[in-house]
């Protein structure tokens, strides 16, 4: 009687914490850290991953179900992810980038960047191209401010941008000439 009592207690503990990992996934709690959100964020970007939007804010990776459900996924506390879409004659205003919805002008194509931080260390001077959906995906040390040239053709375009919390994600303002 025992055993079976015994059982029936581990066989209830098991079923239970089965159904608390499904409300929390329901109700967007954040996803733990064992994910690789970089990974998970370039998958998304490049449309690995379909049936499902993803937005990227400051400091969240948040993944929305086809149910309406939300998952959240903390962003390194280190790095800063930003998008960038280079333009030369249609572009749409943004601040939170959607991953899976933003639409850049120029598709994989490539550019010469340049970045630099307020100090003039070199952070990134390559060749990057950018994905399908026209954006340059960057991670960058949080809470600094820098400057950055992208060339293409030799057009070019220049802009500042910070990646402190309240920064946004989505640059959709450097138009090459």
């Amino acid at each position: 009687m025992r055993k079976q009592l015994f059982f029936i207690c581990v066989a209830s503990i098991i079923a239970l914490s089965g159904c608390g990992s499904q409300q929390s996934e329901n109700k967007g709690i954040t996803e733990s850290e064992s994910v690789n959100v970089k990974q998970l964020v370039s998958d998304y970007s490049t449309g690995n991953i379909e049936d499902q939007s993803a937005s990227i804010n400051s400091t969240q990776l948040i993944v929305t179900k086809q149910d309406n459900s939300q998952l959240t996924y903390a962003l390194p506390k280190d790095e800063f992810f930003v998008s960038i879409a280079p333009y030369i004659e249609q572009t749409h205003p943004c601040a939170t980038h959607s991953l899976t919805g933003c639409r850049g002008e120029l598709m994989n194509e490539e550019f010469e960047v340049y970045i630099e931080d307020r100090q003039g260390n070199v952070i990134r001077d390559e060749k990057l191209t950018s994905n399908s959906h026209g954006f340059i995906d960057l991670w960058l040390p949080r809470d600094k401010e820098y400057s950055i040239s992208i060339t293409q053709n030799e057009k070019t375009a220049e802009s500042n941008f910070s990646t402190f919390e309240s920064d946004d994600t989505c640059i959709t303002t450097m138009k090459l000439a």
